[in-house]
Order: structure tokens, then sequence, then C-alpha cells
């Protein structure tokens, strides 16, 4: 309950609706109590002694009243959905700046689909607790305490009857929460496997058809649908052996009111008014027992999500700013890797195992390796998406764990392998990192990677919109328009992440032969992750990754010469 205590600090911030639910409930809670009276007060004092004016006034009262409960009702409703919605706005909000900011290491583990799950379904059960299940529960403990009082004043001896129901059923309710919290942590549990089925197969819809497998996901996502089902079913199985002992606790004290309050008329020590009224607070003093019992399974569905959302919120960023930490706006072109050796979290092995070697200023670096072999982890610790293990990453002498985190990684252009476009126009999706960029300039890198003229020729051209995850592209055409977005960004160093891949062996050849050029001029120091010798000849040195070892080092023709497994790349290649 204590991530349940977190998210109630939230109404802090939405004093007024808080206060105008609050207050809502209290007027509510008074007109309740005030309409049995008025039954009491018609029966005794103008039905038994057949006054038609006191019947009259009274039936007026009493549609007042019933108006003034309307309204009260309104207002506890209206502010505490709108106080729910505050906090629901809050948390998405909170969720997702935390995901922003968490590290590489962190995203490797988590499933995409839990993530999902957390910030819609989990959010959304806390919105339900606060919007309905918390106001509720406040107005059945004010109620409950109101009656209470109430009927003491009246008949202390039958209202003694009447309250024995509270602690029976709190003793039930709390042996629900104590037993059945974790069972609705499962249930998202389950909702999320399901939603991460349902992910992959919405994203590789292309590869379940072309290899006939409809059926085989079909069972796959039933399979684990009913598996989320199963778990409901205990959820259910928890509330039937539960709530029917508190029904049957209300019946029985109704039961027993009407028989000792009976008895109690025929022997004139109650008047029949009084005892209809008492009759009618019966009914408000069980209304918020029931309340809370339904609410429990709300509540305790909320807990789980609470935690399971502020999993997130507590997860530690392992990549931070250090104290003092300086800004990256120069560079010499002096990158420097000391004895460097990393571990991806939770790998059994290294990927990198003393990996030294330095550049110089305005060199271009390939890096050459078979898949696997960590060609890629070198450039990620230069941006600081991981942290060395040992040893250390320097540019121009600094430690690149001494520089602001937002500069360093401002300053540094990559082209990832894999290419992500976002929902928007071709023209944004190449400003992305400079949203003010002018036409001109979007389409001047645009030709540098070779994209423009197939842009030119659509018929809405720059402001065409891209589909989800860039559906209509080829794979080519969305590595040109990532390598436009690069280029218009303020770069120092440049990393090409295996970057024409997807490009045919002539347009990657001209497309890296103006990127030569660029580099050369733009900046301080570039490098170039290829599976392609063919692309890389030009380069000033070739590092030649092996099993995250530094195997050799130098131009081509150094290579040829001395690297046996550089020859061996290159005869696999040339024979393909």
């Amino acid at each position: 309950m204590t991530s349940l205590g977190r998210v109630l600090e939230n109404l802090k911030y939405y004093g007024w609706l808080t206060l105008g639910a609050i207050v809502s409930v209290l007027l509510l809670t008074v007109a309740n109590a005030l309409t049995p009276q008025l039954f009491r007060r018609g029966i005794d004092q103008g039905i038994a002694p057949q006054d038609l004016s006191v019947v009259l006034v009274t039936g007026a009262l009493m549609v007042g009243v019933a108006i003034a409960r309307g309204l009260f009702n309104f207002g506890q409703s209206y502010w505490s959905e709108a106080v729910s919605q505050g906090v629901a706005y809050r948390l998405r909000s909170q969720v997702f700046r935390k995901i922003e900011t968490l590290s590489f290491s962190y995203h490797d583990q988590a499933q995409t689909s839990q993530l999902l799950t957390r910030i819609t379904s989990d959010i959304e059960q806390i919105r339900t607790f606060v919007g309905t299940s918390l106001i509720q529960v406040i107005s059945s403990v004010v109620t409950l305490v109101t009656i209470a009082t109430i009927l003491l004043i009246m008949n202390w001896r039958l209202a003694l009857i009447t309250l024995a129901v509270i602690p029976l059923a709190g003793a039930l309710l709390f042996r629900f929460f104590g037993q059945n919290q974790p069972l609705f942590g499962q249930v998202q549990e389950r909702l999320g496997d399901l939603n991460d089925v349902l992910r992959e197969n919405l994203l590789g819809v292309r590869v379940v058809k072309a290899f006939a497998r409809e059926s085989v996901e079909q069972t796959r996502y039933t399979q684990m649908n009913a598996q989320l089902v199963a778990v409901y079913i205990k959820t259910l199985r928890a509330i039937r052996n539960t709530f029917p002992f508190i029904f049957l606790l209300s019946n029985l004290i109704t039961l027993a009111v009407v028989g000792y309050g009976g008895a109690q008329v025929i022997n004139g020590a109650f008047t029949i008014g009084e005892l209809v009224a008492f009759n009618a607070y019966l009914l408000f003093i069980l209304q918020p027992v029931l309340l809370i019992g339904f609410a429990a399974p709300v509540i305790a569905q909320a807990a789980a999500s609470a935690d399971r959302v502020y999993e997130i919120v507590d997860a530690p960023i392992e990549i931070t700013n250090r104290p003092n930490a300086v800004p990256f706006t120069q560079c010499g072109g002096r990158i420097t890797f000391e004895n460097v050796w990393f571990r991806y979290p939770g790998a059994a092995t290294p990927a990198l195992q003393g990996v030294s070697f330095e550049t110089r200023p305005n060199e271009l670096i390939a890096i050459l390796g078979r898949t696997g072999s960590g060609k890629s982890t070198v450039v990620n610790l230069l941006q600081r998406f991981y942290d060395v293990t040992k040893g250390a990453v320097r540019i121009d002498g600094r430690d690149v764990r001494d520089f602001d985190l937002e500069s360093l990684r401002s300053r540094i252009g990559i082209v990832f392998q894999e290419t992500t476009l976002f929902s928007g126009t071709l023209q944004e999706n190449i400003a992305y990192a400079k949203p003010d960029a002018s036409l001109d300039e979007v389409i001047e890198v645009a030709k540098l990677a070779h994209i423009h003229e197939f842009i030119r020729g659509l018929p809405e051209g720059y402001d065409t919109i891209v589909g989800e995850r860039g559906v209509g592209l080829s794979g080519g055409q969305k590595q040109r328009i990532a390598i436009a977005r690069t280029l218009l960004t303020d770069y120092k160093i440049l990393i090409l992440d295996d970057s024409t891949s997807a490009v045919d062996a002539r347009t990657a050849a001209q497309i890296q032969a103006d990127l030569d050029g660029i580099m050369k001029a733009r900046t301080c120091s570039a490098f170039v992750i290829a599976q392609r010798i063919s692309t890389i000849k030009a380069a000033d040195r070739i590092l030649l990754i092996d099993h995250g070892k530094l195997a050799a080092c130098g131009t081509h023709e150094q290579l040829m010469r001395t690297s046996p497994l550089y020859g061996a790349i290159l005869e696999s290649q040339v024979s393909q």
C-alpha cells in the first residue's frame, strides 16, 4: 500500500479540486442523514395524528433534500473525476520522462509490452481508484461515523446490534487484501505478456504471412489469452469467498433490527416513525460497508498497478552527469580508447576486452569485424550509451564521463544500423534533430544522402506523410533519410553504423564518396562501421575487431599484407 500512498501525494497538486470533492462528500452525508429524520417527522407528527399540513411541509422538504443530494452527488463525482484525470496525467508524464532518461541497459532487458501495459492499463487502474473507489471509501467512512453517532443517540442498544456488522465485515475485507493482492499483480503481468504477443504479430505481420504461420500465432495468442482469463477467474473466486459472507451479515443484522425494534414499538418504547427512520439509517450504514467491499478489489488492483508503475519511476539511471560536468563544445580530433573492457548487463562474456587505440585529427576510422564481434559497442561507449566496465574513453585527453551528457550526444552525429522513422512528413523526419531547419537546408542534406530525387518525384514531395515505422519506403530509402537527418545536426564527430547496408553497392559507393568529403571538412573525427570492405578501402585506418579484441589496425593495403583474418574476410566477400 506504500505505492498507493505515493499516488495520493499527487493530490496536493489539485488542492481546490480535492477540496471540492471532499466538501461535496460532507454535504451529501448531511443530506443523507436528514432524510430519515424527515420520514420520522412525517409519520409521527403528520400521518399518526392525521395532520395534512405537516405531511405536505415534510414532503416539500424531502423534495428539496433530494435535489440537494443529486447536486452534491454530481459535485462529488465531477470533482473526483477531475482529480483522477490530473493524477493520471502526472503519472503518465512522470513514467514517460523516466523511460526517456533510462539507460540503454534498462531497455535492453525490459519488455516493451510490459512498459506499454504499465503506462496505459496500470495507470488506468490507478485513475479508476482515485476517481471512484477513493471517494467511495472517504464517503463511506464519513457516512459510517455520522450515521453511527445518530443511531447511538436514538437507541444505543439497537445501535450496538447494527454496528456489529462493521468489525465483522472489516475483518473479512482485511483477510481479502492480505491474501489476494499478489493475485491482482499477476493479472497485469499476464496482460503484459498478452500485449507482447500482440505487438510482435503487429510488427511482424509480413513474416507471419510469408511463412504461413497464422494458425500457429493464433494458437499462441489463444493460450496467452486463456492464461489471462485463468488468473481473472482466480480473482473472481477470491471475491466469491469473501463478499457473500458480507451480504449474509448485512441481511442478518437487518433481521435483528426489525425484530428487536418491532418489539420495542409494541412495548411503547419506540415510535413507528423512529423505527422507520432507524431502518432507513440501517440502509445508509450497510451501503458504505458494501461500497467498501466493492472497492476492495479495485484498491487491491490499484495497489498492484501502483507497485508496477513505481518500479519504472524508481529504476536507477546508470548513465548520468558527473558533478561539475563540462559542456562538450570543441573537438581537436584525438579520441583515445585506453584498455577498454565492457560487459553488457546480464551477459556471460565481455563484449570488449582490452581495446586500445587513438585517432588523429580529421582521421576517418573504419571499424570492421564479423557479426557480434563488438564493432557497434565501440561507438556506443563513445556516446555514453553505456559506460566502460574498465579503462577509459577520452576525447582530447578528457574522459567522456566528464562531459555534460546532452552536449556530448548533441555533438556526435550517428546513423544507426536499424533505421527508425517517426510519424509525420519526410521533411519533419529529416529535420527531427533540428526542427527549425529551413526547407533549403533539408534539401541540401537530402541531396548529399542521394534521396532528394526520390522525394521530389513523390506527389507531395517533402510533405509526404511517412507511414507507420516507415512502411511504404524501402530499407535503402529509410537509411538515406536517416543519413540526411544526421547530416543536418551540429555534429563534431560523425558515426555511420553500417548505414549503407540496405543500399545497392553503386549508391553506397556514391554516398560514401560524398560522406568522405563531408567528414574531412566538418568533423574532427569520423567512424564508419561496415560489413563490406569495399566501402571502407579509402579509410585512413581500419580497426579489425574480433571477439571483442582489436585484432589488427592499419590501412587497407597494410592489413592485406599483415592480417590473415582481414584477408579471409575479403576473400569471403569477393567469392560471393
